[in-house]
């Protein structure tokens, strides 16, 4: 027992990165948009995210705050992260490039731009890019309710958590209600299921689809802020993103594009992730690296066949929306 209760907090933990890249990809794809770039805007997000919180430290010193190195890192995690999404979106929506194609060198383009900065703001900071302890403590401490969190086994399995993982939660959550009870939202679906309808209904589609894929695109970098800032320790590791966002890109498949699900789908994926160190089998180590895919792919077969149209990708996704071809 309790190895599956030290399992089930390790994959929240593992899992946060993960959601995070989901939720911004089902946001993203809601519009049409298929941004295969996830892996580049985590990689954007982390080192612009862990490069404010360091640069920020040292220029505070003593008087370091953890709450302003917090909002600074997801600030600027956000942003670069969605300026990578804006360089999608323009090539795509304005231009109407092929977006398996843009999304693929978003990929190349944000990897090569985190671990090219991730070793100039290390040389900068004199050999290593970390932040103090300080901002250490901000992004590691637990939530801080007094008494819940001793409370045996629910305390630490519900309150045992840093602050982004909760805020994952709430992204989770207000997405759910956002696609299904919102009027913005409901419109947002139209455009990813049928943008030539939505647009005779006088819905934007253009606006719709910029907005949702460059918010997709900073929620994405927080998950690359997540890896650099929490699960790195505060200290940037070249390459340290790699792989999260494909990951993520099929955590989406697995939720079946549903905000909710991807909650208990970063669970699963995150299990996954880290089972090697809790679930120990005489295979080789690949395996527990093929795991998550493998489910993937099982899910997707699975869901092929049952032809749910509400457990499928919409309608929309991946096609360049040109009015004049109405």
């Amino acid at each position: 027992m309790n190895m599956v209760y030290n399992l089930i907090i390790a994959a929240v933990i593992a899992g946060t990165p993960l959601l995070l890249g989901a939720l911004g990809e089902i946001l993203t794809e809601k519009s049409g948009n298929i941004n295969l770039g996830v892996e580049g805007m985590m990689f954007m997000g982390a080192v612009s995210g862990i490069a404010a919180a360091s640069f920020y430290g040292r220029a505070a010193g003593d008087k370091t705050s953890g709450l302003v190195a917090c909002i600074l890192a997801t600030v600027f995690a956000f942003l670069i992260g969605a300026l990578g999404a804006l360089i999608y979106a323009f090539l795509t929506i304005t231009l109407r490039a092929n977006q398996n194609v843009v999304g693929l060198t978003l990929t190349i383009f944000g990897s090569g731009f985190g671990n090219f900065f991730g070793d100039f703001f290390a040389k900068q900071a004199g050999g290593t890019l970390v932040v103090n302890s300080t901002i250490k403590a901000a992004f590691h401490d637990k939530l801080g309710i007094p008494g819940l969190r001793d409370l045996p086994y629910v305390g630490k399995l519900i309150f045992g958590y840093n602050w982004i993982v909760y805020f994952a939660i709430i992204i989770a959550i207000f997405l759910a209600w956002f696609f299904n009870r919102s009027r913005v939202g409901l419109n947002l679906r139209a455009v990813g299921e049928n943008p030539a309808a939505a647009d005779a209904a006088s819905i934007n589609v253009t606006k719709y689809r910029y907005i949702a894929t460059i918010i997709g695109g900073g929620i994405c970098g927080i998950g690359g802020m997540y890896i650099s800032l929490v699960q790195q320790g505060g200290t940037w590791v070249f390459d340290c993103v790699s792989g999260y966002g494909w990951l993520a890109v099929s955590l989406v498949i697995f939720a079946t594009w549903n905000s909710s699900k991807a909650l208990w789908v970063a669970l699963v994926f995150g299990a996954l992730k880290i089972a090697r160190f809790y679930v120990p089998l005489p295979i080789p180590s690949q395996f527990y690296d093929m795991a998550p895919y493998i489910v993937t792919i099982i899910v997707l077969i699975i869901t092929s066949m049952q032809q749910n149209k509400d457990k499928s990708q919409p309608a929309g996704c991946g096609y360049n929306y040109f009015r004049e071809e109405r």
